[in-house]
């Protein structure tokens, strides 16, 4: 939900928002009664343990399976939309505000690494050096809107090495765990500034989803990319690479396209509502699961989704699978953990 979204809230953002924006990014997140409850729209597992992030800068804790949580300290009270982890100590979390949050302890303490206030900085530096003048008159234009722009995802690329992408097509990169950035914008063929909203990688393999059918593909582990021509012009918000050769996009209305052929051809797979597809996550035997806004999670069964429960859940904003078939839903009224695996 928070992808589907965010085109909306930047384009109502009131001429207050750049300002409301950088206050947030001072503001450690305040004490929530029942965290678990809130909107939340990112969760990923650090070993044994789960951590959740949402509205307002929380992030959750769990070492139960997510039955109980634990708010912990956040330095910033600007949503954060989505977390992934390295490993059980490394962790990256990202949001609203440009902000990316660190972690070397399994998610007990974050750090901020970049916002929205360094970020045009860094594109501008980057644009001057590749005597880039549109690039150059576009990080101006970002600097002069303020703070304000959301990263979306964050894609985990090796100890230390991180890329993250979000509105207006900001890509950026580490090396060496958040101390430096690097610009990707002049990699990827979007002079548009799209939205980006997903990333995955398998192997020399990463995609990038975003608004308006945008698709990226790279076969040299984000060295250069190409652009993919897709039968969907509607946003996709989630991605998946179930394996070495196939490509699953979904988004907009319930569109799931999916190409076995690096992304030359593409055909549908039916998902049993047209409601917005928000998240994805392959299980740990390879079961291809999604989100969807109306509130169910749907298995890939062949060319098809099917619902994995009988009743409708909240309005859904994200999926995560863990370890063992361990599978959490995130919705609108919080966190919810699923049982079993289908």
């Amino acid at each position: 939900m928070a992808q589907v979204l965010v085109a909306l809230l930047l384009a109502a953002a009131p001429a207050w928002a750049a300002e409301s924006v950088s206050e947030a990014l001072e503001r450690p997140a305040q004490l929530t009664r029942v965290p678990e409850r809130a909107v939340l729209l990112g969760a990923a597992q650090a070993g044994s343990a789960w951590i959740a992030v949402g509205e307002r800068g929380l992030v959750l804790r769990s070492e139960d399976g997510g039955a109980r949580w634990q708010q912990v300290a956040s330095p910033v009270s600007v949503t954060l939309t989505a977390v992934r982890f390295a490993d059980e100590r490394h962790g990256v979390a990202v949001g609203h505000g440009g902000t990316v949050l660190i972690t070397g302890d399994g998610g007990r303490s974050w750090a901020r690494r970049l916002d929205g206030r360094r970020i045009p900085e860094l594109l501008l530096a980057d644009a001057k050096q590749r005597q880039d003048a549109a690039a150059q008159k576009a990080a101006e234009q970002l600097r002069a809107d303020g703070p304000d722009k959301p990263l979306l995802d964050v894609l985990i690329l090796g100890a230390g090495r991180a890329l993250v992408v979000g509105a207006y097509g900001l890509a950026l990169a580490t090396e060496d765990g958040g101390a430096s950035w690097s610009s990707w914008a002049a990699r990827i063929d979007n002079p548009k500034g799209l939205h980006l909203y997903a990333a995955r990688q398998r192997g020399n393999r990463i995609v990038i989803a975003g608004e308006q059918g945008l698709v990226l593909k790279s076969d040299d582990s984000g060295r250069s990319f190409q652009r993919l021509a897709t039968p969907y012009p509607g946003s996709f918000f989630t991605l998946e690479l179930p394996d070495e050769r196939e490509i699953v996009l979904a988004g907009l209305r319930g569109n799931v396209w999916h190409s076995t052929d690096g992304g030359r051809e593409w055909s549908a797979l039916a998902v049993p509502m047209p409601v917005s597809i928000v998240g994805s996550q392959l299980a740990a035997d390879g079961t291809l699961l999604l989100a969807s806004q109306a509130g169910f999670v749907l298995a890939r069964r062949g060319e098809a989704f099917v619902p994995v429960h009988r009743d409708p859940m909240p309005p859904l904003t994200g999926l995560a699978a863990g370890r063992g078939g361990a599978l959490l839903a995130l919705s609108i009224q919080g966190v919810m953990p699923i049982a079993a695996q289908p």
